[in-house]
């Protein structure tokens, strides 16, 4: 890890961020709106995974986002590529060596709720793991015992709801269910997930989540709705429609970052 945080602190030119965005399926966009962008390939960053998934560019872009520094992650892996929960543990180590304090997560997810149309943006105050895995098996000491209440910062959310308002964009709030991947749910899943209490369902951020408190950092996050879940209007799903929908709800949140940004600074 010394190797790639030395690479990255020659590169960032005395930029120290104190925050971080991992950016989802579709919404690469929202690196438009950092000013003076220093980029970097995941390929030259050794230890960061290389997406196969489109609609994640793979790169690192650090600058401003409003007045705060901040580093963008433009791409992730998923547990579906290769089966592994830790994909994204070494670029989030990376992110606390480098002196982050705080994690943004953001996803395209799918609405379990009518009155949460695609295009909304959704901020996630709790999660279910449906999956059962999770990325800190293996992992050795105490130290893996991560406690979950408060897994998503009481702050940094009432951060980003204030940012939503001042910026008059509605911001809906719910429950985030984490299914593997990579088929979509099932219309039988997804009437489960609502009756087990989920607001949107997707394939990614909760292991990021979960690791991003393991080495201590704050978190929040938000979904951009891209559709509604299987069997709430009877149309089948595709990846293409989560790209083409995410820059429309990718539009929205990325106001309501810089703002909470702009005010945070």
């Amino acid at each position: 890890m010394k190797d790639v945080a030395d690479l990255l602190v020659e590169s960032l030119n005395g930029l120290m961020p104190r925050c971080a965005v991992i950016l989802g399926s579709g919404l690469g966009t929202l690196v438009e709106n950092v000013s003076d962008p220093i980029r970097i390939s995941y390929r030259d960053l050794s230890g960061f995974p290389a997406s196969g998934v489109t609609g994640h560019a793979g790169e690192l872009v650090a600058g401003y986002l409003g007045r705060e520094p901040m580093i963008m992650l433009s791409g992730r892996a998923h547990y579906y590529e290769k089966g592994d929960a830790r994909a994204m543990r070494f670029p989030i180590e990376v992110l606390k060596g480098l002196g982050v304090q705080s994690l943004i997560l953001t996803n395209a997810a799918g609405s379990v709720r009518e009155d949460m149309p695609p295009g909304s943006v959704m901020q996630i105050t709790d999660h279910i793991n449906y999956s059962g895995m999770n990325p800190l098996i293996g992992e050795e000491g105490d130290g893996r015992f991560v406690g979950m209440t408060n897994a998503y910062d009481a702050g940094l959310s009432l951060d980003m709801r204030n940012a939503a308002i001042r910026s008059a964009i509605p911001l809906f709030s719910g429950v985030y269910m984490w299914f593997s991947g990579p088929s979509f749910e099932t219309p039988a899943e997804i009437r489960m997930a609502r009756t087990l209490g989920a607001d949107a369902v997707g394939m990614s951020t909760v292991p990021e989540v979960i690791l991003a408190r393991y080495f201590g950092l704050r978190v929040a996050a938000a979904s951009v709705i891209t559709n509604y879940a299987a069997g709430i209007t009877g149309g089948e799903l595709s990846h293409e429609e989560t790209k083409d929908v995410a820059p429309v709800g990718g539009k929205r949140l990325a106001v309501i970052l810089q703002e909470m940004l702009s005010e945070k600074a």
